[in-house]
């Protein structure tokens, strides 16, 4: 079930929309938390702060992803 392009999902550009999706969705859910760790349990701020780094990491999946497509999608945005 292979497409025999033989190329990874870096190059082909999977793993940069996915991983922008993913570091907003966990820095959603880290703001929607926020409040409830600020004035709940000291134990609640483990999970703000556990999904704050989950969106860091997944940015940073996300810079490598574009810097190993090198730069096509900067290249992209500014419309060359």
């Amino acid at each position: 079930m292979s497409d025999e392009s033989g190329g990874s999902a870096f190059t082909e550009g999977y793993v940069v929309p996915i991983a922008g999706l993913l570091a907003l969705m966990f820095a959603l859910m880290a703001g929607l938390t926020a409040q409830r760790a600020l004035s709940g349990d000291p134990a609640d701020v483990a999970v703000t702060v556990g999904f704050a780094a989950v969106a860091v990491l997944a940015l940073r999946i996300r810079i490598k992803a574009v810097a190993a497509r090198g730069g096509e999608v900067a290249d992209d945005a500014n419309g060359e």
